[in-house]
């Protein structure tokens, strides 16, 4: 049983792995987005996430943690000076993994995006947005009378049976 088993191990060493992260939440940071299979997404969403908190906060001894753990100069520079003050307002949920609707040509692999959320992006918007709209009343559907309906079979059975005598 695997409880308590923080993780996944995506069929590499532990070197291997750290490695892994570490090149994709650069790749993130430089980048803002990147496609990548879904489980390397979500496992590497988890540590961007915990690199611009440190962002946030700002200070050299969260510096020099972050710059500890990535080992890119210009990547820590960009995370402390543009993306940390980016998020001072949002609480947590700075990345997104959206599925890309499709496989890897290769080894038929589920691809996803992961991005960093923008400025607007707030949960509470969009649900306040979709409320509204379900609030609003559906206009009905125009339905043709009936006569119209039985006219337009009766002229094809009218046109079926000359159809037979002709062939005859």
């Amino acid at each position: 049983m695997r409880h308590n088993v923080d993780g996944r191990k995506l069929g590499r060493t532990a070197a291997h792995r750290k490695a892994l992260y570490k090149n994709l939440v650069i790749a993130l940071i430089t980048h803002e987005r990147i496609r990548t299979t879904t489980p390397k997404a979500k496992e590497a969403r988890r540590l961007a996430d915990r690199m611009i908190t440190f962002a946030k906060k700002g200070d050299l001894s969260s510096r020099r943690h972050v710059a500890s753990i990535l080992n890119d100069k210009k990547t820590v520079q960009k995370l402390f000076d543009e993306i940390g003050p980016r998020y001072t307002d949002r609480p947590g949920g700075y990345t997104r993994v959206l599925k890309i609707g499709g496989l890897r040509h290769g080894d038929a692999a589920e691809m996803s995006l992961l991005e960093l959320v923008r400025d607007g992006d707030r949960a509470g918007k969009k649900k306040a947005k979709r409320k509204a709209v379900k609030a609003a009343p559906k206009p009905k559907a125009k339905t043709k009378p009936k006569a119209d309906k039985a006219e337009s079979v009766e002229a094809s059975a009218e046109a079926k049976t000359e159809g037979k005598t002709d062939e005859s």
